[in-house]
Parts: C-alpha cells; structure tokens; sequence
C-alpha cells in the first residue's frame, strides 16, 4: 500500500450529510504508487462520502481522464480514456480490510487511505485491449507486421485455390449403404 498522506479521509469527521472531495491526478501520483503499472495519465478523481448511520457510510467514486498505456499493435505509448465508478460502503471496525465493495476502517484512527483504491479504479477503467485509432500506430512496426504476418500465413497464390487432391479421393467413396 502506498503511503501517501495526500489521499487520507478522516471518516470520524465526516459531516452529517455528505462530504465531496476531489483530485487531480498527474505522473506524480502514478510514480509515488508503488507496484504500478500505469506511470503516466492525467485523471480527475471525485469522491463523495455520505453518512449512512452511526459507523457507517457509503462512497462514490469517480474518476475520468486519459493515461499512458502501450499499444498492443506498434508497441508505442499511447493515451488511454479512461471513466468509471465505484461504490463503496465503509464501516468501522478493529481490523482494517478491503473486500470487493466493503471497506473496514480502525475504529481508533478513523482514517481511509485512498490512495491505492483511487489507483485500482483507473486501472479497472482502462480496457483490456489498447490500440491506436486507425492509421496511428507506428508506421514502421505496422509494415513489420504485415510483412512477418504474410510470411508467416504464406502467399495466396492461384496454385493454393485448387483442391487438395486427399479431399477429391474422399469424394470418389459411396458412403451409401443399401
């Protein structure tokens, strides 16, 4: 976990209602994360805690922005949109957990670091498969790869079109049974 004090929420000072918080996300924050992936983007991260009774609350996160991914074609950087929302329900508790959309807090503290969690939303927003708009990839890896793509598949040439003379045997068999 990272331990940036930027991104605590003192949960015990929450407001009666509700709480709007909200960040601005550059390489910095992406360098001080330790184990991640993404190193560069520029993401507007809004949070809102909302007191749902005594010791618990919910949170709404959303993030929007764009990061630096690799392309899968060319290999070359590129800018990711990414946009997103998570919901959370925060609760305290002796010992501090994340599950899938619940979040345990010290009850003694009182404090959720969100860095990590804000982190986690961009990465989940980012599809699975990135590549350049049409014509934007790397000319030189684009001609690479029809080229080893075209070996590789071999030449279609007129002699290919004809049938394989195994499948012209198989069509002389009478399969009919009497």
């Amino acid at each position: 976990m990272p331990k940036t004090q930027t991104y605590d929420i003192n949960i015990k000072e929450a407001a009666e209602s509700s709480n709007e918080i909200s960040y601005i996300l550059d390489d910095d924050y992406f360098k001080s994360l330790e184990d991640a992936q993404i190193q560069h983007g520029k993401v507007n991260a809004a949070m809102l805690i909302r007191k749902v009774s005594d010791g618990e609350f919910t949170l709404t996160m959303s993030i929007e922005g764009s990061v630096t991914v690799q392309c899968d074609r060319c290999l070359d950087d590129m800018q990711q949109p990414v946009k997103g929302e998570s919901n959370y329900i925060v609760k305290f508790g002796e010992t501090p957990d994340i599950t899938d959309d619940v979040i345990i807090v010290d009850e003694n503290k009182g404090i959720l670091d969100t860095a990590w969690l804000i982190y986690e939303a961009i990465a989940l927003a980012v599809p699975i498969k990135h590549v350049h708009a049409p014509g934007k990839c790397n000319d030189a890896m684009t001609r690479k790869l029809e080229e080893l793509s075209a070996t590789r598949s071999g030449d279609e040439t007129a002699e290919d079109t004809t049938p394989d003379p195994r499948w012209a045997a198989l069509g002389k068999l009478n399969l009919t049974t009497d």
